[in-house]
């Protein structure tokens, strides 16, 4: 028995707005000759406010903006300056959108996505990041109305974004942190969420700043790097990097120059043995090199496959939109790693970290009140979400 709706079901709603008279009336050609070039108070008004008449006389070259980046780096941070004003990446894939407050977050279609993410970075934050702070020699009080409170370690968040994690640094007691992103809006964004920050807040400085290409000696002070670092974090971000052999090295010297000895480097990428298996699945003759689902798609230009500079576009349902992303062949980013000093802690896909971490004394509860799931365990998230967060892992390295 077939359940298809017929071609002839009539449209009869139970409550109208409108009359049905009033709608879909074809307007006279008198109307459409009135409306064509039609221009009303608002737009009057704008038309007069212009600072200066227009001219046919084509613009001096050097009055046109000028664009500080090309090629992919100019996508993204273009994309980052658009997407200010029009709710929709820079470092970050939730960071080209704009911080359009708590209600506006929730209502976001992948909100369980979005914290299951956050949870993630929690436990690696916690389970890794926190012990080298414990450790660090930087510590002292924190500033602020009533008792003091002591802190502890300093932490460099590459590809800082908007600041979505500065909550977490808080909590971990940290006594400095240095951000830095690409986008200058997500920098000033960032800067904004520390400043609001309840209680004591930690010393934080935030610098745009493009660290596959410039050393962060570029946008912080002698000073400020004097003390090493305990903590590197690169969250959803370091795969960027791979665009190149030499931005991968820039990235790494970043990383680990100034980070003490026995500091760790965090971080979450997509999984490459993933996308590639993907990719190979496709039927030989396939033209469109893309999977996903509901919630995410990834197109891949070819089926070439080299270690630097493999391309694809990913897009994410209320997040990102079609950036271009690189993947990072696991086994080539160790080997990498190793020469600048780091030795491989954690690796972990992310449904190996929930399946790891959710009876946790300490993580279970926090899936609650991050609302991963709710008070019976039912998750926040469906089966096309849950799909998009596999995409990634979780990993852990320490300088030797």
């Amino acid at each position: 028995m077939s359940n298809a709706v017929p071609d002839t079901l009539p449209y009869n709603p139970r409550k109208r707005i409108s009359k049905p008279e009033s709608v879909l009336i074809p307007l006279t050609q008198s109307e459409m000759d009135k409306y064509r070039n039609f221009r009303g108070q608002g737009a009057a008004r704008l038309a007069s406010k212009r600072k200066r008449a227009p001219s046919d006389d084509p613009e001096p070259e050097d009055a046109r903006p000028q664009k500080r980046h090309t090629g992919d780096v100019g996508v993204v941070v273009e994309h980052c300056k658009s997407s200010v004003l029009v709710p929709a990446l820079s470092s970050d894939p939730y960071n080209s959108r704009p911080d359009v407050g708590v209600v506006q977050r929730l209502e976001s279609p992948i909100i369980g996505l979005k914290n299951f993410n956050n949870w993630v970075k929690s436990v690696l934050i916690t389970r890794f990041g926190h012990p080298a702070l414990e450790q660090s020699s930087v510590s002292g009080p924190l500033p602020g109305p009533g008792r003091m409170r002591m802190a502890r370690g300093k932490v460099l968040d590459l590809g800082c974004g908007k600041g979505g994690d500065m909550t977490k640094w808080a909590k971990a007691h940290v006594k400095e942190l240095c951000g830095a992103d690409i986008a200058a809006v997500s920098i000033d964004q960032a800067k904004s969420r520390w400043e609001g920050l309840r209680g004591p807040r930690f010393d934080a400085s935030f610098a745009a700043l493009d660290c596959y290409t410039q050393p962060i000696s570029k946008a912080f002070t002698p000073a400020q790097l004097a003390q090493p670092f305990d903590v590197v974090s690169m969250q959803f971000c370091m795969h960027y990097a791979f665009e190149t052999l030499q931005k991968a090295r820039c990235m790494l010297d970043n990383v680990t120059r100034y980070l003490r000895p026995g500091g760790v480097f965090i971080g979450t990428i997509p999984n490459a043995d993933l996308l590639l298996e993907h990719l190979g699945n496709m039927p030989p003759d396939a033209g469109d090199l893309s999977f996903g689902n509901s919630v995410y798609k990834i197109s891949f230009e070819n089926r070439q496959r080299p270690i630097y500079g493999h391309k694809y576009w990913f897009f994410l349902q209320d997040a990102v939109e079609n950036v271009p992303e690189y993947v990072v062949q696991w086994d080539n980013f160790v080997q990498l790693a190793s020469e600048y000093g780091l030795t491989l802690l954690y690796k972990e896909e992310f449904h190996e970290v929930f399946q790891e971490h959710q009876e946790h004394p300490e993580f279970k509860p926090l899936l609650v009140r991050m609302k991963v799931v709710d008070e019976e365990g039912a998750s926040a998230m469906d089966e096309d979400q849950w799909e998009a967060a596999n995409i990634y892992i979780a990993f852990a390295f320490e300088k030797r």
